[in-house]
This record gives structure tokens, C-alpha cells and sequence, in this order.
């Protein structure tokens, strides 16, 4: 699912709705801030686009964005996934974060 070129570890996940996907986005944000080491990363809708490197050893893919993809691939443990024409499609199975009801 991730990939390394161009000194970056990438990868592109396809979520159900704009909901799930800043859900995800959300986890991953805590990660990033227990991790100490941040992604570049867009959202559109239901897709996350997230590019990693270390930006303290020249923009080169080091042992902490290997660490954090890791740790990003178990959140997706929570999600049921399959890889659908090279891009990862997830469908939640539970209730991962609990958003507030707008009025």
C-alpha cells in the first residue's frame, strides 16, 4: 500500500464519504502528534493522499516515516479494506470516532 519513490513514502485511500475520511484524517493526526513527525497530506472528499519524509535529514524517507506508516496501517486495522485497481478502498466496520450531531 505505500510507496517509496522520489524520496517520499506515499500512499491514496478511498474512504465512503468526506465523514470517514476526516475520521481517518483525524486518528492520523494524533499519531503524527504522539510521533512527533507530521505528513504532507490532501483530502477531497472521500480521498487521502498522504506523502511522507523527514525534513531534518534532507526530505529523504528515514526510520520515523517508516515508523508512523506503520502506525498508520494499524488504524486501518479498524477499517475493512481491499485494494481495488491499485488504490486502497476503506469501509469502516464500527464506529470510530463519534462526531457531534449539527443543527
Amino acid at each position: 500500500m505505500w510507496t517509496e519513490k522520489d524520496n517520499q513514502l506515499s500512499a491514496t485511500f478511498h474512504f465512503k464519504d468526506f465523514s470517514q475520511a476526516f475520521a481517518f484524517m483525524t486518528e492520523v493526526a494524533i499519531l503524527a502528534e504522539k510521533h512527533e513527525h507530521h505528513p504532507l497530506w490532501t483530502n477531497v472528499w472521500n480521498r487521502v493522499d498522504i506523502y511522507l519524509s523527514t525534513h531534518d535529514a534532507g526530505d529523504v524517507v528515514t526510520a520515523k516515516d517508516r515508523d508512523l506508516a506503520k502506525a498508520i496501517d494499524r488504524v486501518l486495522t479498524r477499517y475493512q479494506w481491499h485494494n481495488s485497481g491499485g488504490k486502497i478502498r476503506i469501509n469502516p466496520t464500527q464506529t470510530i470516532l463519534r462526531l457531534p450531531d449539527i443543527e
